[in-house]
């Protein structure tokens, strides 16, 4: 399934051999029956081919928009998150090389529906814990949810019980393009359904509603995360049903020219029940396949071009998975966006740009009929204009929150230093605060304290899900008013400039995603004239490997090490272990996440520029070869002419005009 779509349509169509000793069947049919059965059974599977596409990349896009929700609810770090994003990839890692390789002998259709009945099955698994496992508790000040009361949130963070849980109910060429643009549109729903479950609660179904007291603006919410799971897995296994009704391989009429029957008539090669057994040739054609495996491999990697541009894809796919895994997360924490809202512009705005990028480079690529060497330029001109683009993102930044204790003093003077982080001061010494808790308060100065016993809040009323703290002593110092201030539940928003800059932020990511994925199909195009025509099954299905073995499965995990470094405020567990980061440094979030992608990139290009000074290199000796054979045969035409000139007195007989026509 990872192979080129191209492959597995041109394949399919190819009829299958006639087993050795057996007479081969015929049946003359009209033309119109002929091309009606023929395209009525490539189009069955050209639309399941382009089924499973969505599916697949439903799946993989819906897994990269619930990142943080995973992070959240198993209270785990970005770098075991990275884990178990790159481990969807592991799967490829067994399989595909042997199935790019030895998949054009076999039943195709079925192989694929296989493939379609594993992925919906490992895609049901994930959201198995969700099933597995206690409801999700979060930190909350009272179990009830409409009342008018008051409250010392300093007495209750001195007790030393475990905070109060929610209250519940135990419970060919144009159909290669169909197909590719099929595959687009994908992750697109992928994240339009990201977007949509991280709106509903995490146990809907399993609790009372009316007793949750967060909203998705929270920053302990978690949404429904497994229900997209169990969604995209029932996708997967109804793609997987048509192909076990399709044949091996279609009938292929025959030529014009090879017909021994009328023009309006044509012949076929019906498949009978011999499709399905194998004879003892081609047995041995397996076998003889198996022994060429090796040398095929080696003929492969001691292809300079393909080899060069190998390396250079899988360092800017690593660039790109890495970048979109995290995306996210990245305008979460800098632009204090909900999950929702990352995942509805992702799918909205920036995978179509993808789309439109790919399509507009096709268009480019045939309606200029650009060669080789332009493809490799194309291809090279778009990762450089697209990553020079990339570098003004790190203008577009907003500063961290104002935190007390953490970004800035209990007195409102920022910035602070590390060691001067203390989340506890002459304001809230008497509540006996716990430093490990995260439930946010916003002051009506406009500073976020960690919970609203560190803000030093003695009261608190509640009606329906809003909850405000009074005589916060806290609040009121760093205020520089007399007397106490209030506060609310909840992350202060940033700044009123950060607004401006995620629009910014929009408008460039959406002309670089548009710029980079111009390079996609000359790069494709690339990829498949600089190889055999007998090894570009296998060069496809070597080319998928590495691009998921070495970019789709470490690329999170080293981008979530990475980004963990930022982290200035951990969550704790029950048990006392670490759990997930609660507030990031925005400055040093901003820089790993696009210093890495930037990097990467960089290396990408020089690739790049080495692939197309080889392929010039190629096709200058080429040139000169061409050359070179051409002046030595007008040379050796010359010399006859002349020689034939010279002894016509002589051997009149043996030089008469059209001789060399006849011969």
């Amino acid at each position: 399934m990872d192979t080129s779509s191209k492959e597995n349509i041109q394949l399919f169509c190819k009829s299958s051999m006639q087993p050795v000793g057996r007479p081969s069947f015929k049946k003359e049919y009209s033309s119109s029956k002929e091309k009606q059965g023929c395209c009525g059974e490539l189009k069955v599977f050209l639309g399941a081919l382009s089924f499973v596409y969505f599916a697949k990349a439903l799946a993989e896009g819906y897994l990269k928009s619930t990142i943080t929700q995973i992070e959240r609810r198993f209270d785990i770090p970005s770098s075991l998150v990275g884990v178990i994003d790159g481990s969807f990839e592991i799967g490829n890692l067994l399989v595909i090389t042997f199935v790019s390789y030895f998949g054009a002998k076999l039943h195709r259709p079925k192989i694929i529906g296989t493939g379609c009945l594993i992925m919906g099955v490992g895609t049901l698994l994930i959201a198995l814990p969700q099933f597995f496992m206690q409801q999700y508790r979060y930190e909350k000040y009272s179990p009830f949810s409409n009342s008018t009361l008051s409250l010392s949130p300093c007495l209750l963070e001195s007790d030393s019980q475990l905070p109060l849980s929610v209250i519940e109910k135990p419970q060919s060429k144009r159909n290669d393009g169909c197909v590719q643009t099929v595959a687009i549109i994908g992750p697109i729903f992928g994240f339009l359904l990201g977007s949509l479950c991280a709106k509903l609660y995490v146990d809907i179904g399993f609790v009372n509603l009316d007793h949750i007291t967060i909203t998705p603006k929270d920053p302990q919410w978690v949404g429904a995360w497994w229900l997209g799971y169990l969604i995209a897995g029932i996708v997967s296994l109804l793609a997987a049903l048509p192909f076990w009704c399709l044949p091996k391989s279609l009938p292929r009429h025959r030529s014009k020219e090879d017909s021994s029957s009328s023009s309006e008539k044509s012949k076929f090669i019906m498949d009978d029940h011999t499709d399905y057994q194998t004879s003892l040739g081609e047995k041995s054609k397996i076998m003889e396949m198996a022994r060429d495996f090796l040398p095929s491999l080696k003929n492969l990697f001691g292809n300079p071009l393909y080899l060069l541009y190998l390396c250079a894809s899988t360092v800017q796919f690593n660039s790109l998975f890495g970048m979109v895994t995290y995306k996210p997360k990245y305008i979460e924490q800098q632009y204090g966006q909900s999950s929702s809202k990352a995942n509805f512009v992702i799918g909205l705005i920036n995978i179509p740009a993808v789309a439109l990028g790919i399509f507009s480079g096709g268009i480019v690529m045939k309606k200029f009929r650009i060669s080789v060497y332009g493809a490799a330029k194309l291809y090279l001109g778009s990762s450089v204009l697209g990553y020079l683009l990339f570098l003004s993102l790190f203008a577009l930044g907003c500063e961290n929150s104002d935190v007390a204790g953490i970004t800035v003093s209990y007195q409102g003077t920022k910035p602070v230093s590390y060691h001067e982080r203390a989340l506890f001061s002459d304001c809230n010494s008497r509540c006996k605060c716990s430093e490990t808790k995260w439930e946010p308060v916003c002051g009506e100065n406009g500073i976020t304290y960690a919970s609203a016993c560190l803000a030093g809040c003695q009261t608190s009323t509640r009606s329906g899900k809003t909850l405000i703290f009074y005589n916060c002593t806290c609040v009121g110092i760093a205020a520089s008013k007399s007397g106490n201030s209030s506060g609310m539940v909840g992350r202060c928003q940033k700044d009123n400039g950060c607004p401006k800059m995620f629009l910014y932020f929009l408008v460039i990511s959406v002309i670089t995603s548009y710029t980079l994925s111009l390079g996609g199909i000359p790069g494709y195009i690339l990829l498949l004239r600089c190889i055999k025509p007998q090894l570009k099954s296998f060069a496809l299905g070597i080319y998928t490997l590495a691009i998921r073995v070495l970019a789709g499965i470490p690329a999170p995990v080293y981008f979530g090490i990475l980004i963990d470094t930022s982290c200035l405020k951990w969550g704790f567990k029950r048990c006392g272990s670490r759990g997930s980061c609660r507030l990031y440094d925005s400055n040093a979030f901003r820089h790993i996440y696009l210093g890495l992608t930037v990097m990467l990139g960089t290396v990408s290009i020089f690739l790049s520029i080495a692939v197309l000074f080889t392929l010039k290199k190629n096709c200058v000796s080429k040139h000169r070869s061409f050359r070179t054979k051409t002046e030595g045969t007008m040379v050796s035409t010359r010399i006859r002419k002349e020689n034939c000139t010279t002894s016509d007195h002589l051997l009149q007989p043996s030089c008469w005009p059209g001789k060399e026509t006849q011969l």
